[in-house]
């Protein structure tokens, strides 16, 4: 019988990796790691056989002459690793995978891409790093188009956790899954719509969208700096107000927000919190367990952890 064990939900931000030493807000963000570390040492305890890693790709494994909305990874999988984040091969269960690729396409539900030779960057590898680290668990890698729109609406990716989470269950075996969603709160990105780009940073920016397939490193250095000169534009009632509704099992409103509202409200990295949502549904919305809340403007973002523990929901 394959079961899902866990849920995890946290942020991400190389510049944890890069620039730690030139944090000044030191207590939030050892308490951020922390939360990071009591988030890991529950995937411990779940002993999961695989996660589905739920993330968001920044222009390192996609580029703007191909992006699907949702693409899961079905055989090799290999991380960029820029900015101190894992590099090189990374395990894929490739049965579950390719399972659930096959599920929701006969199902007629949903059309996903997938890749047989992914590259992932620190949307992902962010929390193999600090999540995934030592566990001995495979991985199916699910990336979430949350940069360049079109993006899907905050509706589908519910209906897609959902659509996932029955794939899940009826995977003949006996695995232990868990999910983590990667990404956001509330942070806005100096990036543009690369629809109507305004000024040399934004040419830029989706000249490097466009063109990095074979390059990306060579746009690498310039991409850091426009990000490091940005200013942080963080919501912290937004991001309050979210982990509230996760923590009453009650994500799904977050469907309420159209992409637009949502930039608005939190900021256009706040459009990560797909992941989130879709990991959720994939719990079936049971009520979660904050563990951190830090508004980290060095970071440009608001960086939360959660636990979503279908465990906890018996005992109560």
């Amino acid at each position: 019988m394959t079961e899902i064990v866990l849920g995890v939900g946290a942020s991400h931000s190389t510049l944890m990796n890069t620039h730690w030493d030139q944090t000044l807000h030191k207590d939030r963000a050892e308490r951020f790691r922390d939360a990071l570390h009591q988030a890991r040492d529950a995937l411990a305890e779940a002993r999961p056989d695989t996660v589905v890693l739920v993330g968001s790709n920044h222009f390192r494994g996609f580029w703007l002459d191909l992006i699907p909305s949702f693409t899961i990874g079905v055989g090799e999988c290999l991380a960029s690793g820029e900015s101190g984040t894992p590099k090189g091969p990374q395990p894929v269960d490739v049965p579950l995978a390719r399972h659930l690729a096959d599920t929701l396409v006969d199902s007629g539900r949903f059309d996903v891409a997938f890749s047989a030779r992914l590259q992932i960057d620190h949307g992902q590898t962010h929390a193999i790093q600090y999540l995934l680290d030592g566990l001995g668990a495979e991985i199916v890698p699910l990336v979430v188009n949350v940069f360049a729109p079109p993006l899907p609406t905050l509706d589908r990716c519910e209906q897609l956790g959902r659509a996932l989470r029955e794939a899940v269950l009826a995977f003949p075996g006996d695995r232990r899954v868990a999910v983590v969603g990667s990404g956001g709160l509330s942070h806005r990105l100096p990036w543009p719509d690369w629809r109507a780009p305004d000024g040399e940073d934004e040419e830029f920016m989706v000249g490097a969208w466009l063109n990095g397939r074979n390059n990306w490193q060579d746009y690498d250095q310039r991409r850091r700096e426009i990000i490091r000169a940005a200013e942080a534009a963080l919501t912290p009632a937004f991001d309050e107000d979210f982990l509230a509704l996760l923590e009453r099992g009650e994500a799904h409103r977050l469907t309420a927000y159209t992409s637009e509202e949502l930039e608005e409200a939190a900021g256009n990295g706040a459009q990560e919190l797909r992941t989130w949502l879709i990991m959720a549904s994939l719990l079936d919305h049971v009520p979660g367990r904050r563990l951190a809340y830090e508004p980290m403007p060095e970071w440009l973002t608001g960086m939360g952890v959660a636990v979503l523990d279908p465990a906890d929901t018996a005992r109560a």
